[in-house]
């Protein structure tokens, strides 16, 4: 049976900001564990594809979510940083990219995909391999360029070849962080006249989210703010179900922003919520609307 819900991309090992340790501590991230397992709570059938090598272990970790490993001889680390500037991000090293020969027959009628990269590497061949489906793409990954001392720079948007994998998606995911500030305008309103709905996230200012040429604002729900890791991936993952069961792009923003508000509030994977927690924190604060 194909999955409701399928997430392609590396699952990551999040490394712990202190480098000298003899033994790096880490846990599980990437787009592929927060947007799975937040499908996976929120009541679908889920699966992901990913790239890693076989130490790691995912499935005890991912409860509820079906895996299939392309071998790999490392797996991807990220290690992040946070400062007064921003966030600083270094890939020490990386699995192998994800191609079309990896994926399953009948999950090629998956009913909803989300292509999430985290370092450019899913080849953008499988955007077409989805006619079925509503399928998210998450730009974070192919906007990233790894340096030789392992630092994460943006690659300005030019550079990325996105028609490919725009050209069958019909929601894109894009944040603030993912380019510099000077290339938003003209960048998301070439971005989304190849797209049904953007959604543009912007941490703890909410989102921008176009419709079919009509942008409207959500603000962010309230949090107590620990960790921003992962937020944009809940949201993503989180619009695109509601967006399925309501085809309200507003509804589906509303439902996506509350989710990613409880991700900020723990570490990592600790609290992605399910259906009854959005809903709960929905009815709280019902002047957060799209407006």
């Amino acid at each position: 049976m194909p999955p409701q819900f399928l997430v392609i991309g590396h699952i990551v090992q999040d490394l712990a900001p202190d480098e000298s340790a003899t033994t790096p501590d880490w846990r599980l991230g990437g787009t592929t564990s927060y947007a799975g397992l937040l499908a996976a709570r929120l009541g679908l059938d889920t699966a992901v594809l990913t790239a890693a090598a076989a130490d790691l272990a995912l499935e005890d970790v991912l409860p509820g979510v079906e895996i299939l490993r392309v071998p790999s001889s490392q797996s991807t680390q990220i290690r992040n940083l946070y400062t007064a500037e921003g966030r600083i991000q270094y890939i020490p090293q990386r699995a192998s990219t994800i191609k079309p020969g990896s994926l399953p027959d009948d999950w090629r009628r998956a009913e909803i995909v989300l292509l999430g990269p985290v370092a450019g590497e899913v080849d953008d061949t499988l955007a077409a391999c989805f006619p079925l489906a509503l399928l998210g793409v998450s730009a974070q990954g192919w906007l990233r360029e790894i340096g030789p001392d392992g630092r994460v720079e943006p690659l300005p948007p030019e550079r990325w070849r996105a028609e490919a994998a725009l050209r069958a998606a019909h929601i894109l995911f894009v944040s603030d962080e993912d380019f510099p500030p000077s290339y938003a305008e003209s960048v998301l309103k070439r971005w989304s006249r190849q797209v049904d709905v953007l959604a543009y996230t912007r941490a703890d200012r909410g989102a921008e989210i176009c419709h079919r040429g009509t942008w409207r604002h959500i603000d962010a729900f309230p949090a107590e703010v620990m960790d921003p890791t992962g937020a944009g991936d809940v949201f993503a993952a989180a619009f695109l179900v509601r967006y399925r069961e309501t085809s309200d792009p507003w509804d589906a923003a509303r439902f996506a922003a509350s989710a990613a508000s409880f991700v900020v509030e723990s570490d990592g994977l600790a609290n992605i919520p399910d259906r009854a927690m959005i809903e709960g924190r929905l009815q709280a604060n019902p002047d957060i609307m799209a407006a």
